[in-house]
């Protein structure tokens, strides 16, 4: 992405975009082979299975939920688990008496002997759903991590063994690997997961990105990251403010510039360098909760309401 200066940058709200320029983004399609092959081996898997757990990310309440999972694993009894919610300064609920409840009001087919429940994970990339299982050992079992946990998409690739988390009532939970839908529905749905880390943040562009988050901050009137880089006011130009996190953080970089005497270094702000780490500023919550789904919620109350039974974490 080459970054154009634009030539406002000040304060005054009434100055600022009133919309995000969607047109001339797009995000690469993203749905590798593993995704694939972890969906059919989720609809092989769910005779063993009592309930689905899909988690999804607090910020981003409804976009970016793969259709998929609903027409593909609908037959058993849903929950879905908000994670992630002290980013999205959101209320939290218990898990495990949550699904007590559903899978005792629901019908349990040949599964109905088993004094054992058998839970599913389901959700799309880097949502928490492994640090959700750890959460819950640690919490009913005192016991360590049992699935690995990382910062990127695509850390799980495989359905899992079963996993106990509880031991009263007796249930074990399988992780599975993250899935997103083949085709994301809209480029801003794309700009949303990728800021959730949920899409690889080079399928969109980082500086695409920061300027997105940029752009949605300053509509909500969040202004953390002027106090967090020092800026002095806030500012709608993505450039200016990848600049001065630049020059403050050090990330600057020596280029040289063929002039009419010879050579010359001149030094210039690393701007890729700037959007990641504003990126990861914010992914970190040292910005303060975001909703990025507000005014989607806004303008439809009742779309929270829509859908399978939810829960925010605390497990």
């Amino acid at each position: 992405m080459r970054l154009i200066p634009r030539a406002l940058c000040g304060a005054a709200r009434a100055a600022w975009r009133e919309s995000f320029p969607l047109g001339g983004h797009a995000v690469a399609r993203w749905f590798p082979g593993h995704m694939a092959k972890g969906l059919k081996k989720m609809q092989s898997s769910l005779k063993l299975v009592d309930c689905i757990i899909e988690v999804h990310d607090a910020r981003i309440p409804l976009s970016g939920r793969n259709p998929l999972f609903q027409e593909t694993l609908g037959l058993k009894p849903h929950l879905l688990v908000l994670n992630k919610m002290d980013l999205a300064d959101l209320k939290e609920r218990q898990i495990i008496p949550m699904v007590t409840e559903l899978i005792g009001s629901s019908y349990r087919y040949h599964r109905g002997e088993s004094l054992e429940y058998c839970i599913m994970v389901i959700g799309v990339p880097n949502v928490g759903k492994s640090s959700l299982i750890n959460s819950l050992r640690r919490q009913h079992l005192r016991k360590g991590k049992a699935t690995r946990v990382g910062g990127e998409p695509g850390i799980t690739r495989a359905v899992m063994s079963r996993i106990q988390v509880c031991e009263r009532p007796l249930m074990f939970l399988l992780d599975t690997p993250g899935v997103l839908a083949p085709r994301i529905e809209s480029v801003e749905t794309g700009l949303k997961l990728a800021l959730c880390g949920t899409v690889l943040d080079h399928l969109v562009g980082e500086e695409t990105l920061a300027d997105y988050l940029l752009y949605t901050l300053n509509q909500h009137e969040l202004f953390g990251y002027v106090q967090h880089y020092g800026l002095g006011e806030a500012c709608d130009d993505i450039v200016s403010v990848l600049k001065r996190v630049a020059v403050k953080l050090g990330k600057t970089q020596k280029v040289k510039v063929l002039t009419g005497t010879g050579d010359v270094n001149v030094i210039q702000p690393n701007y890729p360098a700037a959007a990641r780490d504003f990126l990861r500023t914010f992914r970190s919550g040292l910005l303060g909760p975001v909703m990025l789904d507000r005014d989607t919620l806004q303008s439809h109350p009742s779309a929270g309401a829509q859908g399978h039974r939810p829960a925010q974490t605390d497990p």
